[in-house]
């Protein structure tokens, strides 16, 4: 069944509200695993002094960050999300920093009202494949974009590579709280497939991307971390288990223990494998 674009859109703001407090409270765990990603960008995207970035989905703000110190005083950041409550922690972070070079504001992607031709780089980590129309957020891309401009984003790749978000899902899908996913719905896999993104990243105006596989893994220093990091910070996943009554809660707790068996350590912590796409175009 098809999605409706509008009620997507709300229900998907609304979860990343709710899960804003716990991306910061497990934010520098998240920064010690996927920094990697935020490097990679920052190098795609090269900022230079003096430049005008934008960060889509920029979340807690910290590949931002990272770019409003490359660009300096006279360069500018403008770290964007289309939930108030993440694009908040974004500006206390940023605050905290003393950072004075970036401008926080809530904006949809797909539909930015910022003007033509008026930023020299964007970077989005893990923001295009959530969106409900993805084309149109990377067409907007590329008109706010110069064109001497680069894109420089990440994306999930399949779930097969990506065991740590596949798992949990597969399990909430095995006891009837979430559909099968639909081909071509907005999610964390939707653009799993590098035809997809460069079918995507072409349509949309840009030259054919240099797509870059990415590998890590997320390490938790037992279950009871990989459980509320679930709970969480793991956007729809988590809205849903939040909703079941606490005698399911409990039960697909412990299907979720037995399914991710496989990636625990002799020493009771987990490393569960991960994969994205890192995915360059002008």
């Amino acid at each position: 069944m098809a999605i409706d674009p509008d009620e997507y859109r709300a229900q998907s703001r609304t979860t990343w509200d709710e899960m804003a407090p716990g991306w910061q409270d497990r934010r520098e765990w998240m920064l010690s695993i996927t920094g990697l990603v935020n490097s990679w960008l920052v190098e795609q995207a090269d900022p230079q002094l003096g430049q005008t970035i934008l960060d889509i989905a920029s979340g807690t703000g910290d590949l931002g960050f990272a770019i409003a110190e490359l660009v300096g005083e006279n360069g500018h950041v403008i770290s964007a999300d289309f939930s108030p409550a993440m694009n908040d922690m974004a500006r206390r972070n940023g605050e905290a920093r003393g950072l004075t070079n970036v401008e926080y504001r809530v904006l949809d992607a797909e539909s930015m009202g910022l003007d033509d031709d008026s930023v020299d780089a964007v970077v989005c980590r893990w923001g295009y494949m959530l969106m409900a129309d993805p084309a149109a957020a990377l067409r907007e891309t590329r008109r706010v974009l110069r064109t001497s401009g680069t894109v420089a984003f990440a994306v999930w790749a399949t779930p097969d590579r990506n065991p740590w978000a596949a798992v949990p899902a597969m399990t909430l899908v095995q006891r009837g709280h979430l559909p099968p996913p639909v081909p071509g719905a907005p999610g964390i896999f939707a653009m799993g497939d590098p035809a997809r993104i460069r079918e995507l990243v072409t349509d949309a105006g840009f030259a054919e991307p240099a797509v870059e596989e990415i590998l890590f893994a997320f390490h938790y220093a037992a279950f009871e971390n990989l459980w509320e990091t679930l709970v969480r910070i793991a956007g729809p996943l988590a809205h849903v288990l939040n909703g079941l009554p606490e005698i399911e809660l409990r039960a697909t707790r412990d299907a979720v223990a037995l399914n991710v068996e496989p990636y625990r350590n002799s020493d009771g912590s987990y490393s569960v494998p991960a994969a994205t796409w890192g995915v360059t175009s002008h």
